[in-house]
């Protein structure tokens, strides 16, 4: 292994990634069982030694790299080939191995000096010499901001980095597939192939949302020339894991890494980079939360968080994956259950879905459909009682009530937080009602709240719903 510091790093094309939750067949195909033990050979260190999966004992090294499989991805570590992991391995995926000597060469390889060149040897035809020029300038932009590394394009001769577009076998013992399977690969820091950067030209590349953002894909496959390995943060842009809401950022995850090798930009105003919520930090907080269908789900940035009976993990995900045409850092949502309907707040408009459709007509404002005065510019959370047909709205240290049969606000309102939901504080960040309880959120804190008694029955973590043993 030793003798291929040069394999790349490719990103990974993983889709499926809402399919957590829906009910998949229990017993494993024969097909399948092929496919774990190919793939766990491929990619986890697996030797074959002619028995087949099943037959493995429980402590076996198949189940071992099933395990190590899991935990790389995030799953349910169960050391079976359950759903969930039979759907990530069904993914197309690049060929190096996640777990091996040679994904990150001993050293950790770096550049020894600080000023880099690049050199675009040829261009795509899907897009403008133009836009490609500016994909891949941006692309080392995000990484410069962050370090004391300065990246110069040059038009001829040998650069540090060179960026090519190439069909299926180039040259470098790690030829592609064709269209939707691996997009590019990286290689790291080194002299001759070492940080180059290769994208597959059977993919379509482009400058928006369509399949595939060179931007996007350009900034993650310079993390790898410039000595990054994969990140198991899903909201890093180093997690391999293609995909694109149109926003192209690097997580805190990202900046320690690279700053890890380089150390941080001289400049003294840092770019804000977002940290991946983890569902057991006690200090986390949410934006919004809404029951859907029967399951709860918490938004937090960009991030959505669950936990439904058949992903017994903490789900965290992109609300994106389900939602594509919502904004990040919702401020309320609530579940219309007569209508199976969810309407999700940000500012003074709001979206609705049933399911994960996003109904036509939407965005609306809340002043036409809810009857709300201009003064208020942004709703703070909202939840509706389904045997009653009202739902309350938090804005501020008031509240409003709004009859969904009639459509109509109530009477008399807005009325004041403290003085009808007492022992809850003055403001509320997320609402949410399941069993004849409110769920009151501000900060840190949860109130479980009896509507019956007007009492606060516990005083909560904010947290409390992922079951995490320490708080």
């Amino acid at each position: 292994m030793a003798s291929l510091p040069s394999l790349p790093l490719l990103l990974l094309l993983l889709w499926g990634t809402g399919s957590h939750g829906f009910p998949a067949p229990s017993k494993t195909q024969d097909q399948d069982v092929e496919m774990v033990q190919k793939y766990l050979e491929n990619y986890y260190t697996l030797k074959n030694d002619g028995n087949q999966i099943e037959r493995k004992r429980k402590n076996s090294p198949v189940v071992e790299k099933l395990k190590q499989m899991q935990e790389f991805f995030g799953l349910k570590i169960t050391g079976k080939p359950d759903a969930e992991t039979l759907n990530v391995m069904k993914q197309p995926r690049c060929g190096v191995p996640d777990v091996a000597q040679f994904v990150l060469t001993e050293g950790h390889p770096q550049w020894e000096k600080t000023h880099l060149t690049y050199r675009i040897e040829n261009y795509t035809p899907d897009m403008s010499h133009a836009d490609v020029d500016s994909a891949i300038e941006k692309a080392f932009q995000l990484w410069s901001n962050v370090t004391p590394l300065k990246f110069t394009k040059v038009f001829e001769g040998q650069a540090d980095i060179m960026i090519s577009f190439q069909s299926g076998d180039h040259h470098d013992n790690s030829p592609f597939e064709g269209p939707g399977g691996n997009l590019a690969h990286a290689f790291q820091p080194g002299p001759g192939i070492g940080g180059d950067v290769h994208f597959d030209e059977d993919e379509r590349w482009t400058n928006d949302l369509r399949n595939y953002n060179l931007y996007r894909v350009a900034a993650h496959e310079l993390g790898h020339s410039l000595g990054l390995s994969h990140s198991t943060d899903i909201g890093a842009l180093m997690y391999p894991t293609y995909f694109f809401n149109g926003d192209v950022q690097l997580s805190q995850d990202d900046v320690n890494g690279i700053q890890a090798i380089y150390g941080p930009s001289p400049d003294s105003t840092q770019p804000i980079a977002p940290v991946t919520p983890q569902a057991c930090d006690s200090k986390l907080t949410f934006d919004a939360i809404t029951t859907i269908r029967g399951e709860v789900m918490f938004f937090k940035d960009k991030f959505y968080m669950r936990i439904n009976f058949f992903y017994p993990e903490v789900e965290l995900n992109f609300i994106s994956v389900f939602w594509p045409r919502l904004p990040n850092t919702l401020e309320a949502a609530y579940e219309l259950a007569y209508r199976d309907e969810i309407r999700f707040f940000k500012g003074n408009k709001y979206w609705a879905a049933q399911g994960q459709n996003m109904l036509r007509g939407y965005p609306k404002d809340i002043y036409t459909s809810f009857g709300f005065p201009k003064t208020v510019k942004n709703i703070d959370a909202a939840v509706s009682e389904e045997d009653t047909g009202k739902t309350y709205f938090f804005v501020a240290d008031k509240y409003w009530r709004y009859d969904e049969y009639k459509r109509t606000m109530d009477k008399g309102y807005p009325k004041m937080i403290a003085h009808d939901f007492p022992g809850i504080g003055n403001k509320v960040d997320a609402v949410f009602k399941k069993d004849g309880f409110f769920y009151f959120f501000h900060g840190t804190r949860q109130y479980k709240f009896d509507p019956k008694t007007k009492r606060v029955l516990t005083l909560l973590k904010a947290n409390s719903w992922f079951k995490c043993r320490k708080n």
